[in-house]
């Protein structure tokens, strides 16, 4: 068993191997002797150790997971050797100092911010090196997005916000593309340092010197000369009153920030607001407002079919009442921007008042009449005996589709759409169908087919049930339900739907088609016996259930349960239930119900009817 270490690399925690650990140390030990002479030694020292825990993060899976030696051995694949980079400065004084191996290994391009040469947040030259162009054209396209189409304000501040910025060496190795091993790192501080020095070097230090001191003999005499001149309670007067005009001045600067976001703000709302009336007045000739407008819980088509109100009645009053709003949020926002507007008078403010009241009356009424048209429900039920499902046969079922109506195919669906049916005559579809499964004790299958829809009273919602056109066809043991129920184009639409449930004999098989998943997924509430994930099985009708014929033994759905030690336990199958343990039974099968609980016998059958016994006596 090997230990583990826990070790701090670069501000970051890592669990490692103490064989891979002691390899780690050696490889760190030599990188620190290979740069003892450099120049920014700890700085190179610190950014390879920072791209050393940046790799071993990259292969960490969880926070539990221990680095081992493939780890190290990879990291140090990529880092190079010391000695790979390491040349003697002394022996070649006339070739460059460093030597720096190209290795294989490609580092592919981040996207960083280059703040180093950047004009507002760096983002035109992060693009820049992260598409190999010169920023320039960034910038210019930048320039044409602000200037043409007004999207690239938002643009860039969202990269200036989301991109990170490139500030250890590492980052702006990988900004460029640039492997990020020991040989660059060491160059990329280097070529630092070394820039810094050349500006040192360039600079006049006598002269600069001069300069300083000359400054620090005029600042003497001026605080001498101030000192004798002091007026200290006038200066007092003037410490005060300078000190007021300091918070006046930020007072100012905020009410500047208020009002700019107050402009800001006035923008958003006039934007908003003439884009919310170009539409509506768009939508309005048309006719397409009443699917564009969209107000949570509400469908204007439905309450327009429903109250027998014209499309274009309902088109207007939606305009009226969304775009009056739109108009006084636009005219807001031009009041904020303009502090002299002219006012449109109160005659037209009254008149669009007006307008907007009478919309909003009306739809509210509207709305209400609509609510109360679904008070009661309606249904008309037809049952069909199938004579030839019998106990011994395999019946096959599946949803039968038209192509005529194609949209959300094999998905139930209460809402309504509008087709072409096999004569040409455009009618009203939906998918509103519920398919349940139940077994039977009867020697033959039966088939119920429910039609619901709801209405203003009970006699209005049950005529409603009966113009529902739904089908089905049983031929050779395949039983084809339609996917869809059909209304008449002029018939309102209030909660139609179908429910219909097939009733198969015990013993009999049963064979699901996969498309008919959508449709029997079902609660527990009614009975279905057809489960999830029952597709495509061969499933024997047993009592209230099925039993798989051709199930994995590891299947998920089970219907027969077994469960026995010795003489006590339950056992659940097609003939019934039968639990048992030292002093009690209980046995539920076609012939009744047997129970014994200690000296007590219990028996409920069709025949005797309840019958209760003790083993001495009988009543």
């Amino acid at each position: 068993m090997n230990k583990t270490v826990n070790i701090n690399l670069a501000g970051i925690f890592f669990h490692i191997d103490e064989d891979a650990y002691l390899k780690l140390q050696r490889y760190l030990e030599a990188i620190k002797r290979s740069f003892t002479d450099s120049q920014g030694r700890s700085e190179i020292i610190s950014d390879i150790e920072a791209r050393i825990a940046e790799l071993f993060s990259e292969r960490v899976q969880n926070e539990r997971q221990v680095i081992g030696h493939k780890e190290v051995d990879e990291v140090i694949t990529i880092m190079g050797q010391p000695e790979d980079y390491l040349v003697d400065d002394e022996i070649f004084e006339d070739e460059p100092k460093r030597s720096y191996s190209k290795r294989s290994t490609s580092t592919s391009k981040k996207l960083y911010r280059d703040t180093d040469n950047s004009y507002v947040g760096g983002v035109s030259s992060g693009l820049g090196h992260y598409f190999g162009i010169d920023p320039l054209w960034i910038r210019l396209i930048w320039f044409l997005l602000i200037f043409g189409a007004g999207t690239g304000v938002l643009l860039y501040i969202l990269l200036w916000i989301f991109v990170p910025e490139a500030t250890t060496t590492s980052e702006k190795l990988m900004m460029k593309g640039e492997q990020v091993n020991i040989s660059n790192i060491e160059k990329k501080i280097r070529d630092g340092f070394d820039s810094v020095s050349n500006a040192v070097q360039n600079v006049d230090l006598k002269k600069q010197g001069d300069k300083i001191k000359e400054g620090f003999e005029h600042v003497s005499d001026s605080i001498s000369e101030g000192v004798k001149k002091a007026d200290l309670p006038r200066q007092g007067k003037r410490i005060k009153s300078t000190s007021s005009t300091f918070f006046e001045t930020i007072g100012d600067i905020i009410m500047f920030f208020l009002k700019l976001f107050a402009k800001f703000f006035g923008i958003i709302l006039m934007i908003v607001g003439a884009v919310t009336i170009i539409s509506l007045v768009i939508s309005l000739f048309s006719l397409s407002i009443l699917d564009n407008v969209n107000i949570p819980g509400t469908n204007f088509f439905h309450i327009a079919d429903a109250t027998n109100v014209p499309v274009w009645v309902m088109s207007l009053l939606v305009f009226f009442f969304v775009g009056i709003i739109a108009f006084f949020i636009f005219y807001l926002g031009l009041k904020i921007l303009i502090t002299n507007l002219k006012s449109i008078g109160n005659p037209a403010k009254y008149t669009l008042l007006g307008l907007w009241l009478i919309s909003f009356i009306s739809l509210i009424i509207l709305s209400a009449k609509f609510g109360l048209s679904f008070k009661e429900e309606g249904s008309t039920i037809k049952t069909e005996k199938l004579a030839s499902i019998t106990a011994s046969d395999t019946i096959s079922l599946r949803m039968d589709d038209n192509d005529l109506f194609s949209r959300n195919r094999y998905y139930r669906s209460y809402g309504f759409d509008t087709a072409y049916d096999d004569n040409d005559n455009k009618i009203l579809y939906s998918r509103g169908v519920r398919l349940i499964v139940r077994s039977t004790k009867d020697s033959i299958g039966k088939i119920r087919v429910e039609r619901s829809a709801r209405g203003s009273d009970y006699n209005n919602a049950k005529n409603r049930a009966e113009r529902i056109s739904y089908k089905y066809d049983l031929q050779n043991n395949e039983l084809s339900l339609d996917s869809y129920l059909t209304i008449p184009l002029d018939e309102a639409r209030k909660g139609q739907s179908v429910i219909v449930t097939v009733y198969l004999p015990e013993g009999a098989v049963l064979y699901a088609d996969k498309n008919t998943y959508n449709y029997h997924s079902n609660d527990y509430y009614y009975n279905d016996i057809l489960d999830h994930n029952m597709e495509e099985r061969h499933l024997k009708i047993i009592t209230n259930g099925v039993k798989c014929l051709d199930c994995p033994e590891d299947d998920e759905f089970r219907t027969e349960v077994d469960i026995d030690d010795d003489e006590n336990g339950l056992e659940i199958n097609e003939d019934g239930i039968k639990a048992k343990s030292d002093n009690s039974s209980l046995k539920i099968d076609d012939d009744g119900l047997e129970a014994k609980i200690d000296d007590v016998n219990v028996n409920i059958n069709d025949e005797d009817g309840v019958k209760i016994t003790t083993d001495n006596n009988e009543n």
